[in-house]
């Protein structure tokens, strides 16, 4: 018999003064009633009941026994009580991964709406350049730049984000300036690492409109860290092919140099993304709600309703994206 079960058969029994009385309206025979009882003695090895053909009482075991049930069975009904609202309005802690320049030039300034439309719910960011595990780690969301893998977890799209190639005035003084993107292969280009490996293939849409230049690309450093890709583009290490959001106070400066400005920008689609939910918590359903309507762009952005619109794989999302 469960246990729990039976713990609240014993108060109700308690509450009632009798099995009979217990037995009514919840679709159980006295004799059932009894049963619960006496497994609960049998497991406590003591008598909870002193019962008589006229009246019932409490042992002194069974009047503490009982004490604690109702203890526990007022937790557990407050529990239930706290899920229920929990999943009836956005509350609660929402841990969200996302990498350091999103982070900090997009995501940041956006979250003070969302935080003042929903005051109950409390964001935890964690701003890093690989690819978190959300099980494994606990985060209900993560914002993710570039093409995705394979992964099980649900892409939701959010926009395009423009990348730019460039280097320094010093290392363009040391070496011939790229004009097309097809010199690129004889420069030392910087590779952002991702989960599937250092970026190897750089890819610029033909000013024509005719499809995509793909470049196979060489260099001696490889990075997972945006920030220190621009740190070693600085320092005239090589060429880089970057976030725009990310190099345009440097670009202003001079600092660096942009490669190929009669070339439309390659770009990498954002995307939200998450675990498979069939009862997706309100907190995570609001927060993809607000980044869909705030931060989606054209074509890419999407009124999500998620009880009643298709999800994106990651799969397709990967494949739409290439």
């Amino acid at each position: 018999m469960d246990r729990f079960s039976s713990m609240a058969i014993f108060a109700r029994v308690v509450e009632r003064g009798s099995f009979t009385a217990a037995a009514e309206g919840s679709g159980m025979t006295p004799t059932m009633v009894g049963n619960h009882i006496r497994e609960l003695e049998r497991r406590l090895k003591g008598r909870l009941l002193n019962r008589t053909t006229r009246r019932q009482s409490l042992t002194e075991l069974g009047k503490r026994y009982h004490a604690r049930c109702v203890e526990i069975l007022a937790l557990v009904d407050s529990a239930e009580l706290d899920a229920r609202e929990m999943q009836s309005s956005p509350r609660g802690r929402l841990r969200v991964s996302c990498p350091v320049i999103y982070g900090t030039r997009v995501l940041v300034p956006a979250l003070a709406a969302y935080l003042d439309r929903y005051p109950e719910v409390q964001v935890e960011l964690s701003l890093n350049d690989r690819f978190a595990d959300l099980a494994e780690e606990g985060f209900d969301a993560a914002i993710r730049a570039g093409v995705l893998p394979d992964s099980g977890l649900i892409a939701r799209p959010l926009t395009h984000s423009p990348r730019i190639a460039c280097a320094s005035p010093d290392y363009l003084a040391r070496h011939r300036h790229p004009q097309v993107p097809a010199d690129l292969a004889q420069h030392n280009c910087l590779a952002f690492t991702t989960a599937t490996g250092p970026e190897r293939e750089w890819r610029f849409p033909r000013p024509d409109g005719n499809g995509v230049e793909r470049i196979a690309v060489r260099g001696r450093l490889d990075v997972n860290g945006g920030l220190a890709l621009r740190e070693a583009a600085l320092a005239g290490l090589g060429i880089i092919l970057q976030p725009q959001m990310m190099l345009q106070e440097d670009l202003d400066a001079g600092r660096l140099v942009r490669l190929f400005p009669d070339w439309p920008a390659p770009t990498w689609p954002i995307h939200v993304v998450h675990l498979p939910d069939a009862h997706m918590p309100p907190k995570l359903e609001s927060f993809i709600a607000f980044l869909q309507e705030t931060l989606g762009q054209g074509e890419e952005q999407q009124n999500f309703r998620a009880r009643s619109k298709p999800v994106v794989s990651a799969r397709r999302a990967r494949a739409k994206s290439s």
